[in-house]
């Protein structure tokens, strides 16, 4: 059965913006790109979860694009001469969202991916057209809650909220059926022939239907996670995807390196998961990490960056250049230099249970999908930083109230005064100074917590469910051990801070010259971001510091 949607575009510029009409000059320039083809009514161009879909340009005819659920097809557009399909998948290199079927019979001009890049490259005005289109068709996607991909899952699952999570940060359309609230829960679960302790379940581009995945196993099935080419030796290898990481894939890309990205969950590290950043230059009104973030995806991946997500790297050998890189899944990357950008993540509080209620009361991120879990209930915020300064401010607005837990003595050294202000003078949030968490309560869900002010050593037990943690920051720099020079607490060494130290580094420094400011112990091999000694820790340091390895790259590679 096939029923008809409409995009979730309620501008009508926006509207023009996501499906405009190309003038036969247009076509005309982009013909040298393609190939003309014939094609018949009924004719099915892709299917949904084809991997290197073409962009097909309506020269006669009609093309209709077609979202697979559970209901049956639905069509999401038609378009006529001087329309073309595509969204961002033409851009990433991911798996088709959408089955493309030819609804009246006419001339079709087809463009590969590869093609379409390079035009993109070359043409100044189709860029803009093309990029704003794919931009906005992925947002009404996602607005409509359509894709290639349905969830069912329950909102108590832990499993359930982190696939979610994956799927929202990574930006790909979904959707989403609660189990516990659907009236056709029962149904569904006997169709795909589903237990309960099965759950989540995911039905993959309409047909595959995975069991409880891994996020890894869901990337690779919806085409993010890319392919290895282990003969190909890359110009640079970026591993991390926060905002250094996604900085240095832009620069690099543009400037023509061979770049690639390995992220092991979603783009924006911790600053993805931050609701509002506000002392971000040319963002007066503030944007959300998850918005940063994704424009710089869209970025990297428009100059020609790949980007590998739910890959993890698992070691690296540095005994010989080409350096390489072994992921999780076996495979191997070979590169010239090697941009660290993995970050850091939040400490967990040293409390027993504290792994059974993450993802059921115990969360580490505060972005809308959490609030949502949230209503109007009492929250708790552990940290002292912006991005638990963030978190407080944004929960507030619909939290009856919030608790913000800070083990400092006071805000001022961790937290940009506009921040400490706001929360001091905020009617919803209450402040504890020198208070750390102590226990937690609970089934299968987070009932009850206790807390300690250690200045008078009074505990106060509360009935709340949900805490978000986003204090502290420990490194993720086990897979550089041998390798590289660390600090104490296992922060990649650079520039200058390796003075004291470089000549008892892991391996021997080669070079007559000594490392440049952001280069690591091993020459080609540079430290950014949260991972690197002595980052300033903020957003737009990490981006200045994603930019400008570049610059120490490209002197790097000059020397081999």
């Amino acid at each position: 059965m096939t029923e008809s949607t409409q995009p979730s575009i309620n501008s009508p510029d926006l509207q023009s913006q996501a499906f405009p009409v190309l003038s036969p000059i247009q076509v005309d320039r982009i013909r040298p790109y393609g190939t003309v083809r014939t094609v018949r009514a009924g004719e099915i161009l892709f299917e949904s979860g084809e991997a290197g879909m073409p962009c097909f340009i309506v020269i006669s005819g009609k093309l209709e694009i077609l979202m697979m659920r559970l209901s049956g097809e639905h069509v999401f557009v038609t378009y006529g001469p001087g329309g073309f399909s595509g969204e961002m998948v033409l851009i990433s290199g991911a798996r088709s969202l959408s089955r493309g079927r030819v609804a009246e019979p006419g001339e079709f001009l087809e463009v590969s991916a590869e093609a379409l890049h390079s035009l993109i490259a070359k043409d100044t005005e189709l860029s803009d057209i093309f990029m704003r289109a794919f931009i906005q068709r992925r947002l009404a996607l996602i607005t409509g809650g359509m894709g290639n991909v349905t969830i069912l899952g329950s909102q108590y699952s832990a499993n359930t909220l982190r696939l979610r999570e994956f799927l929202t940060r990574n930006g790909h359309p979904h959707t989403y059926i609660d189990l516990d609230n659907d009236t056709t829960a029962q149904e569904l679960l006997d169709r795909f022939d589903l237990k309960v302790d099965e759950i989540p379940v995911v039905i993959c581009s309409g047909n595959k239907v995975l069991r409880n995945p891994t996020t890894q196993h869901l990337a690779k099935c919806l085409g993010l996670s890319g392919a290895v080419d282990e003969s190909r030796i890359r110009d640079v290898v970026i591993v991390g995807a926060g905002p250094a990481g996604l900085a240095a894939a832009v620069y690099a890309a543009s400037e023509g390196l061979d770049a690639v990205v390995i992220e092991a969950d979603f783009p924006g590290g911790q600053a993805g998961a931050s609701s509002k950043i506000e002392n971000y230059i040319g963002f007066p009104t503030g944007i959300s990490g998850l918005e940063l973030t994704g424009r710089a995806v869209v970025q990297a991946e428009k100059f020609g960056a790949q980007l590998m997500i739910g890959q993890r790297v698992a070691q690296m050998n540095c005994a010989r250049r080409p350096y390489q890189l072994s992921l999780e899944n076996g495979d191997i990357l070979q590169a010239r230099s090697i941009i660290i950008a993995s970050g850091a993540q939040y400490n967990r509080p040293n409390i027993a249970n504290l792994q059974q209620f993450e993802g059921n009361g115990v969360y580490y991120a505060a972005t809308f999908m959490e609030s949502q879990l949230c209503g109007e209930d009492e929250v708790i915020v552990i940290g002292g930083g912006n991005s638990a300064g963030q978190a407080a401010v944004f929960l507030a607005e619909t939290a009856r109230k919030v608790y913000m837990l800070v083990r400092g003595k006071t805000l001022s050294e961790t937290m940009s005064r506009y921040l400490t202000q706001r929360i001091m003078e905020h009617p919803s949030i209450e402040l504890h100074l020198a208070t750390e968490l102590e226990a937690l309560e609970g089934e299968s869900h987070l009932e009850r917590v206790t807390w300690l002010d250690s200045s008078s050593g009074e505990r106060l037990t509360r009935d709340i469910q949900h805490i978000f943690v986003m204090a502290g920051a420990s490194p993720r720099s086990d897979w550089l051990r041998g390798c590289v020079a660390l600090d104490q607490q296992g922060f990649v060494l650079t520039g200058r801070d390796l003075d004291p130290v470089l000549a008892d580094a892991p391996r021997k420094w080669p070079l007559g010259r000594p490392p440049q400011m952001l280069e690591t112990s091993l020459p080609a091999v540079f430290a950014v971001g949260d991972i690197r000694a002595g980052n300033v820790k903020r957003v737009a340091s990490a981006v200045g510091e994603g930019s400008i390895s570049i610059h120490m790259v490209h002197r790097a590679l000059a020397e081999i």
